[in-house]
């Protein structure tokens, strides 16, 4: 039996959900798709990220997209306050639980993007979680967002 089922989102359209108890550890599903070179990233306009994307930098010279319907590891959505984590090996990644996480629980990691003023727009977080700084950044980054920024762009959708 499949740990995740596919249904609709709290965060975003579609997400995958606990079709029963996953323990913390344990390996969920792999992040599948086609390598390609990170120069074909920069020139394909597939790759806006004015439209969603399913792409994973795997080291400086290939990424890997997932952006196929085969690949239903892409429907996890983002969290500022995740149950799991996108880990790898060479060419390989896969979802794995932080926590212990309850049947019917949404699935959700942190996308990890980096802190940039002018990208924020692009990339406004709907998780709903208490740690939510209100924008898909990487935790690490989220204290720079200073409140008085994140409330007027919230504001202003």
């Amino acid at each position: 039996m499949k740990l995740y089922k596919i249904k609709k989102s709290n965060i975003d359209k579609k997400g995958l959900c606990a079709a029963k108890n996953i323990k913390s550890g344990t390996k969920i599903i792999d992040y599948v798709g086609k390598i390609i070179s990170n120069k074909e990233v920069e020139k394909n306009p597939k790759f806006d990220n004015s439209k969603d994307i399913y792409l994973f930098d795997l080291n400086n010279k290939v990424s890997l997209d997932g952006d196929y319907h085969w690949n239903t590891a892409r429907l996890i959505n983002h969290s500022c306050n995740p149950n799991c984590e996108v880990e790898g090996k060479g060419l390989k990644l896969w979802i794995s639980a932080i926590k212990d996480i309850k049947k019917g629980e949404e699935l959700s990691y942190d996308y990890g993007f980096s802190y940039s003023k002018e990208d924020l727009k692009n990339f406004v977080c709907r998780c709903g979680s208490e740690k939510c700084c209100g924008y898909i950044v990487r935790e690490p980054s989220r204290w720079r967002i200073n409140k008085k920024f994140k409330i007027s762009n919230r504001t202003s959708k």
